[in-house]
């Protein structure tokens, strides 16, 4: 993450904090699965707020950041692909990630790079109202509203859009409301951050440890499972003999 000659430390440090948070509760995913631990271990009301967070960062971030990429689309067909090769071995596995973090990120990232001339056409004052509202608004459609089909290619869009359809896994699900709206209004920050409006301090600040992680987000996202996941399987066979 650059302004227009230097990384910002503050940004790239919580995209590091959202990942780190993102380990930690596949850590717990995997001990529930492979050690039988209790399932509240993890998922309950805490960690399921702090997931939110988590991802609403990462997300938002990922939204400033295509303020200052060379080319939006490459870098969300880069992530899609990624994202296709992690759904392939993980069907394989047994465990599909259909439609998660990495698919969301690249369909955005694609979409900004394609719209981002007419999106910077609405006025910031009105850009920012409607980014904040469609985020609440999709938020609550999606809790108040069951909207399913049988025909089969709909229900997959309404399973991508956020209303996940019977039939529907992916084991890392993150559809696309409201994160859509998230991603524009971190688009909206971006402007005021890469016009150098914020005070002198969000530049110039700097923070251990977390930047490192936040620019290996990408990195770090598609090998941790699969190392965590063997290492965990390790620990039980070593355990159980």
């Amino acid at each position: 993450m650059e302004n227009t000659k230097k990384r910002i430390d503050i940004l790239d440090a919580l995209r590091g904090f959202a990942v780190m948070l993102m380990v930690i509760h596949h850590i717990l995913y995997n001990l529930v699965v492979i050690f039988d631990a209790p399932w509240w271990l993890y998922s309950n009301p805490f960690f399921d707020f702090l997931q939110v967070i988590f991802i609403g960062v990462f997300v938002s971030v990922s939204g400033v950041s295509s303020r200052f990429s060379r080319s939006n689309v490459d870098r969300g067909a880069i992530v899609l692909v990624l994202a296709v090769i992690i759904m392939y071995v993980t069907t394989r596995m047994g465990m599909p990630i259909t439609f998660g973090i990495l698919h969301l990120l690249g369909f955005l990232m694609m979409f900004y790079g394609l719209t981002s001339k007419l999106l910077d056409k609405i006025p910031r004052n009105i850009a920012v109202v409607i980014y904040v509202s469609l985020t609440v608004a999709s938020a609550l459609a999606r809790s108040y509203f069951s909207p399913s089909s049988e025909n089969p290619v709909i229900k997959d869009i309404l399973s991508v859009l956020g209303w996940r359809q019977p039939g529907f896994v992916s084991y890392d699900y993150q559809p696309i409301l409201p994160w859509f709206f998230v991603f524009l209004f971190g688009t909206w920050v971006g402007w005021y951050i890469k016009e150098g409006k914020f005070p002198s301090w969000f530049y110039e600040k700097r923070i251990p440890f977390f930047p490192i992680i936040g620019r290996k987000a990408l990195l770090i996202y598609v090998l941790h499972q699969p190392i965590l996941f063997g290492a965990t399987l390790g620990v039980s066979y070593f355990l159980t003999r």
